[in-house]
This record gives structure tokens, C-alpha cells and sequence, in this order.
């Protein structure tokens, strides 16, 4: 297995530039903790195992796994979520970032010019043309907020739209749903919506939600791919297995269970309810474009919970656990689509990144020699850290050999029209223990 280098295990790296260069990730993650910690929201107790282990729980359940175990779903999954790991052909749009909600947990003020885009509207549908005119191709469409349905008319315009550039497109609006009436329902039915995303927030009255449920129900009745999206906000789990119950009665496709954040504001209402962030909050550093914050503490765990519950209830509906990691993975996958043909890079078929392997200081000529016996040239030196960068499929041939090898996890940046590799993380494994299911 990989091992995970931390402040608490770094003295079991012998090597002493291997122990040195692994600091550079130790200071950027302490930085990096530091930096949350001043949000005033504690760390949890670091318990991996956990996770782990509810998964593993699943794996009897005839449950899918995808995506590195990030998405986990029984039954029905929507196409849209299927090829958001890749994001490929996928397009989200907004007319505008405004709301009549006040969720305290909304990420809509991480965006750029957050204000500015609550006070105007955006053309989508001139970015759509945009898109076909330069021979851009969607198969996946949707419009988001904000609230859409503040403008129905041009929400179903949009759609009209993109069907008529896009007809194979498959298309798709999320909504509270407070605002969807009959005659809108019939006008969406009419320009052929494929997917309606509904959001429920338990927070809200029981006359509230019946509301909602009511539109879920007219909804269900006109659109094929009806589907709740919510996230699962710890110490609901009672509610959320009553209410996956009264959706399955209804007989929506599906429900989404999102892995429920902290959007770096409200934390007065965090620390209220006792919320304690994920640690470690993600396994990669990273600036993802996902804006959706850190990870609370318990989400996970009470959703993979509901998966198990929805097994054991034999519940028709499809419901798909949506971790962060899964939101992050289309980013992931479309900027290491940069890279060009090398030999040196490997893109990992697991989690998108591109691995590469390095030994540092003295193992570098013992290396070296073994790579040209077997003809390998493709290895670049790094005398600044004194490391040498080579190909991880290479690494069988270093089975006999009694070294430590660092797992270099990078992604491609364009900096200015520029394509540079950025590493951003750093791991160990001896030669002996591996194999290349690991990357």
C-alpha cells in the first residue's frame, strides 16, 4: 500500500533527502490546517478507518462503487452523474446567482462576483450559441442558481434552446421548488426536460416541505428523471431514512445524497450546531473549482448509513452517495487532459491525477543503472532535490532493491498559455509491496 507521510511518521523515512523533500508537503498541510483553523470550526478526530470501514459494509449490499469509491449508488443513477466523473461534453449554467432562500450552508458567495451576478442576469442561451457556433459539443446540459424559477420564462426558453442546438443533450434544472406551478411544469414537459433536481431542506416547516413534496409529486407526472439532491447534514438521520421512505412512495427516479461542507462563511451557525470538520478534509490538496468548501465531520458516515438503509428496506428509487472527492474528479480529469505524450507520466485510471515515481540522494545511481540495463531512458534528474523522476511502471524492476520510492501525485496547469506539471503531493512505498492497482 501507499503510505501517507505525516508529522507523526516522518521520522520513519531513513533516507535523508526523501525526509527532507517530504517536508515541503508537512509545512504546506500544517499552512493549510492552519488556514481552517482560523475559520474558528475544530477538526475532527482523524479516524480514516471509519469511512473505510462503512464502505466495506456496503460492498454486501450489491451496491456500485465508482469513481475511486467516491460515488456509491444503488439502482437507478442518472446519466448526468455518470459523466460528471469526467466532465466531458458537460456544461452547468446560471441566469443569475439570486435566491429567495438563506441557506446558512450555501456556497453560491464563494463565486466570482458572487454580488454582481445576484443583482443581473447572465444570456445562457448566448453561451450556448457560443458553444455550437465554435463546434463545441454537449450532450450534457443544466441550469442552476440561485434560483432559476425567480425567471421561468426564461428558464424555459433556455431549455428550448438547448434542445434545439443540442437535441441529443440530455438536460437537467435544479430547483427548491418552491416556485414551480402546474402551468411551468407543462411548459418544461413541452420543450422536453430530462431531469428535474429538487432540493428538500429539513429545516423548514413540515407545511413548508409538504409544499415541496407536492410539486415533487405534479413532477413525477410529467418528467421522467425527477431526483431529490440534498446534502445529508449530521444528526439527521432519522429524518432523512422518513423521508427517503415518503420519496420511494412517491416514485421519483432517485435521490442524491451530497457530502454536506462548511462554504468558509456562516461559521457562527456551524459552531452553533456542533459541527466539527473532516479530517483529513480532502486526501489531495488542491484550488478545485468546486466551490462547495470542507467536508463536515459525520456526513460521510450517515450517508453511507442510508445506503444500508435503503438496502435493507429494499427501497425502489435509486440513491447514489456524492462525495466531494466525486465533485472534484471532472477538474481533475479535464486539466491532466493537457498533458502531451510522455513515457515519463502515467494518468492513473483511479483517481485522474498523474503519477510519476522519484528516489532521492544516494539511491539515484543504484536506480539509474538498473533503468539502462533494461534500456529505460525516459528519467529526468533534479539536482536542486536531488531526486530522480521516473516512469512507476518502472518500479518492477527495483524489487530486489532495499530503497524507499516516492509516489508523485501532479496535475497540469496553464499558466498563461504556458502547460506546466504541478506537484502536489508526495507519498512512500517500498519497491516489494507495489503494485500498479495502487495508483
Amino acid at each position: 500500500m501507499l503510505l501517507e507521510i505525516n508529522e507523526q511518521n516522518l521520522h520513519e523515512i531513513n533516507n535523508p533527502q526523501f525526509k527532507e523533500y517530504a517536508q515541503i508537503y508537512i509545512r504546506i498541510n500544517r499552512r493549510f490546517l492552519e488556514q481552517v483553523k482560523a475559520h474558528g470550526l475544530e477538526l475532527a478526530p482523524c479516524c480514516p478507518d471509519n469511512e473505510q470501514a462503512g464502505k466495506l459494509r456496503l460492498q454486501t449490499r450489491n451496491m456500485s462503487f465508482r469513481n475511486n469509491d467516491h460515488s456509491i449508488h444503488s439502482k437507478w443513477l442518472s446519466a448526468a452523474c455518470k459523466a460528471c466523473n469526467k466532465g466531458a461534453n458537460s456544461a452547468t449554467f446560471y441566469l443569475s446567482l439570486a435566491c429567495h432562500r438563506q441557506c446558512y450552508y450555501c456556497f453560491n458567495p464563494n463565486q466570482e462576483d458572487y454580488a454582481e451576478h445576484t443583482q443581473q442576469k447572465r444570456d445562457s442561451i448566448k453561451e450556448l450559441k457560443r458553444i455550437k457556433q465554435t463546434g463545441g459539443k454537449l450532450s450534457y446540459i443544466a441550469l442552476t442558481g440561485g434560483e432559476p424559477l425567480l425567471y421561468p420564462q426564461e428558464t424555459i426558453r433556455f431549455f428550448q434552446e438547448a434542445k434545439s442546438l443540442f437535441p441529443q443533450a440530455h438536460t437537467r434544472l435544479y430547483t427548491s421548488g418552491d416556485l414551480l406551478d402546474k402551468a411551468v411544469l407543462s411548459e418544461l414537459q413541452r420543450v422536453r426536460l430530462d431531469e428535474i433536481r429538487f432540493s428538500i431542506k429539513l429545516e423548514d416547516s413540515l407545511m413548508v416541505r409538504a409544499k415541496v413534496m407536492e410539486r415533487i409529486g405534479w413532477a413525477k407526472d410529467s418528467i421522467d428523471g425527477v431526483v431529490v439532491e440534498m446534502p445529508v447534514i449530521p444528526g439527521t438521520l432519522p429524518e432523512m431514512k422518513e423521508l427517503l421512505q415518503a420519496l420511494n412512495a412517491i416514485g421519483i427516479a432517485g435521490v442524491n445524497l451530497l457530502e454536506f461542507c462548511f462554504p468558509y462563511h456562516n461559521q457562527q451557525e456551524f459552531q452553533r450546531r456542533g459541527f466539527k470538520l473532516k479530517n483529513p478534509p480532502c486526501k489531495v490538496l488542491y484550488d478545485y473549482w468546486y466551490a462547495g468548501g470542507l467536508p463536515v465531520d459525520q456526513s460521510e458516515q450517515e450517508s453511507l448509513e442510508l445506503l444500508t438503509f435503503a438496502a435493507e428496506q429494499n427501497l425502489t428509487i435509486g440513491v447514489h452517495y456524492c462525495s466531494l472527492a466525486n465533485k472534484f474528479s471532472g477538474q481533475i480529469f479535464q486539466q491532466n487532459q493537457l498533458a502531451g505524450k510522455s513515457s515519463l507520466i502515467y494518468l492513473s485510471p483511479k483517481d485522474y491525477f498523474i503519477k510519476t515515481a522519484k528516489v532521492f540522494g544516494k539511491d539515484i545511481q543504484p536506480v539509474v543503472k538498473v533503468l539502462c540495463k533494461q534500456y529505460l531512458t525516459d528519467y529526468e534528474r533534479n539536482e536542486d532535490y536531488q531526486y530522480l523522476e521516473f516512469p512507476v511502471r518502472a518500479i518492477s524492476l527495483l524489487k530486489d532493491m532495499p530503497i524507499e520510492i516516492g509516489i508523485s501525485t501532479n496535475i497540469m496547469e496553464n499558466r498563461h498559455g504556458e502547460i506546466y506539471r504541478r506537484e502536489l503531493k508526495i507519498e512512500r512505498v517500498f519497491p516489494q509491496a507495489f503494485q500498479m492497482d495502487m495508483v
